[in-house]
Order: structure tokens, then sequence, then C-alpha cells
């Protein structure tokens, strides 16, 4: 009974381990992959191996990197607004590893190239196109991999 309790409050924590908590999931059977490319600041989205998606981003700029490897959202929000920078508008923000995000940016001029501050972003249509994809499969069949320089 002990051992069932010890493991249940494990699992409760895990399910609540905060953005910072760097707790990193393995995708094993991915429905939805998205590869963003740092050096060509394009995410290519694939859904059971089809291309489906390719959009340009922003991802971060000189001193604000976008971290590099494979990730799996833990957290999803319709509108979400940054609690570090000025309150600014994140649409669709699907979070994958502490504080960073892919999600929609009304800055859509500067997509192409380096503008954030480490976050993801994409226009508004094509950033709901993904949030919505993901409601669909699930979190837990999306892996979001991040390359490039």
């Amino acid at each position: 009974m002990r051992m069932l309790v010890s493991a249940g409050i494990v699992l409760n924590w895990l399910a609540s381990a905060p953005a910072h908590a760097g707790i990193t999931i393995e995708v094993v059977d991915p429905i939805i992959v998205a590869h963003i490319d740092k050096t060509a600041q394009r995410m290519k989205v694939s859904v059971d191996g089809k291309p489906v998606h390719s959009w340009k981003v922003s991802t971060g700029t000189l001193g604000y990197s976008t971290p590099v490897g494979d990730y799996a959202p833990y957290r999803m929000h319709t509108m979400w607004r940054s609690r570090q920078y000025d309150d600014a508008p994140m649409p669709h923000a699907v979070f994958f590893y502490e504080g960073y995000a892919v999600h929609g940016t009304y800055s859509t001029g500067q997509l192409g190239r380096r503008a954030s501050h480490g976050c993801i972003r994409l226009k508004p249509a094509n950033a709901k196109k993904f949030f919505n994809l993901i409601l669909k499969h699930g979190r837990a069949r999306t892996k979001i991999t991040i390359s490039g320089g």
C-alpha cells in the first residue's frame, strides 16, 4: 500500500512538473513530426510520415539561442502572454522545453530571419494549424526536432 501511494505521488509530481524542471519525454512512435531548421529559418511538418506543411519561422536572435534537440510538447495555450517579455502575445503557444514555445507572432515581416528571444515564431494562421494538429493527434504523439546553427 505504501508503495502505491509513493508511486501515485511521483506520477502526480511528474504530471505537474514546472516548465523549468527539464523533464524530456521521448516520443516513441510520433504521428506528427515538426522539424525546425534554424539555418534555413523554416519549419516542416509531417503527419504519418507525409509532408503537410513548410513554413517560414523566426528563431532566437544573437544572445537568445533557440535550443537544439528533440522535444515533446508539455503544455499548450490558445493564447498566452509572455511573463518575461513585456506581456507579449503568444497565440497558439505549444511549449516544448522550459519557457520555449512554438507560437504565432504578429511581427510577420520578420519571419524567415532570427528575431525572437528563443521561441519559434510562426504566422498566426500557421501556429493555429500546428496547434490543432496536436490537439487532434495528441501531445504524446508529437515530436519537435530543432537543428542548425
